[in-house]
């Protein structure tokens, strides 16, 4: 297929169906992508970054107790009446705004049968187009737009794109890992010649002395609509749930036009993990310290707490 022929990238899908226990007791009936960073709940910068690159059609699968998530880009009519009437048209234009970025969609996973059961829930809506794949546990910095640069990657070489960070070789072990070898890529186009790589392999949580590479996979991916057929096929793995690293290690041995291949993209900027309580919270520091409104006066509490109060805590 050429690419003058080749479907474009136009949907997004975002899993939100997990039951966040590493954050009980807040998320008993909170879902946890609806756990502030700073002062927008977690998903809503998920979503944000899906529109920035050009998909306003979203599919969220979700599961029991996540009717915020649905509340939160729906229309909030009384209050929004309420804020005109007092004439607060910053905080108006506030609640408006999530209500305003897309078109939403969702769908029930009701088993929890791992993220490749959550991603095949998604077939009856995506159908045969190719589609982004956004996990709400990494936020990656609007100023770092690399899900832009995959789907640029998906339309020159087709296939399935996978997001890669380097991480630590020593931390190798608490990520899915990819096994690499350099691709055909010329660079240009906003994604540089060593960004991109082709993946021959898929390895979940290996041990640091197996590792194919210390290249982590993160939460971004755009899919050939071939993962479907194979993840109906892909048996139950690890706790019983369906691995979309099987499906993809499947496609990376196969050929373009038969869902293959599967390549990377090494990624190089800024990324905040909100996946468990002590990242959750470096995460709210670093973007609180960059906002221009609050900013300056957190970071000078921030510089006294931690040269004066820590050091008296007998820290």
């Amino acid at each position: 297929m050429t690419i003058a022929h080749r479907p474009s990238v136009t949907k997004a899908v975002i899993p939100a169906a997990g039951l966040g226990t590493r954050f009980l007791p807040a998320t008993k009936a909170t879902p946890k992508e609806m756990l502030p960073v700073v002062d927008k709940p977690a998903i809503q910068y998920v979503v944000e970054e899906a529109t920035s690159a050009g998909l306003t059609d979203i599919l969220m699968v979700t599961g029991r107790n996540k009717r915020p998530l649905e509340d939160h880009f729906d229309r909030a009519y009384e209050l929004e009446e309420l804020l005109a009437g007092k004439g607060d048209q910053d905080k108006l234009a506030k609640v408006r705004e999530s209500s305003e970025l897309a078109t939403m969609h969702y769908v029930r996973q009701g088993d929890p049968k791992g993220l490749g059961h959550a991603v095949l829930c998604a077939e009856p809506h995506v159908a045969d187009q190719p589609f982004a794949v956004l996990l709400g546990d990494d936020l990656i910095d609007p100023r770092d737009p690399l899900l832009a640069k995959m789907i640029e990657v998906q339309g020159e070489l087709g296939g399935s794109v996978v997001a890669l960070m380097e991480v630590d070789p020593e931390d190798i072990h608490l990520y899915g890992c990819a096994e690499v070898k350099p691709a055909e890529w010329p660079g240009g186009r906003g994604v540089d010649q060593g960004e991109v790589v082709r993946i021959t392999d898929l390895v979940e949580k290996p041990d640091r002395e197996a590792a194919p590479s210390n290249l982590a996979i993160i939460g971004r991916y755009v899919l050939d609509p071939a993962v479907f057929e194979v993840l109906h096929e892909t048996k139950p793995g690890r706790g019983g749930e369906i691995q979309l690293t099987d499906a993809l290690v499947e496609l990376a041995k196969r050929t373009p036009g038969r869902g293959g291949p599967v390549h990377g993209v090494v990624f190089k900027g800024r990324r905040y993990d909100t996946g468990a309580k002590a990242d959750y919270l470096r995460a709210i520091v670093r973007l609180a310290s960059e906002r221009e409104d609050l900013g300056p006066e957190f970071r000078d509490w921030l510089r006294a707490f931690v040269t004066t109060e820590l050091p008296e805590m007998g820290y």
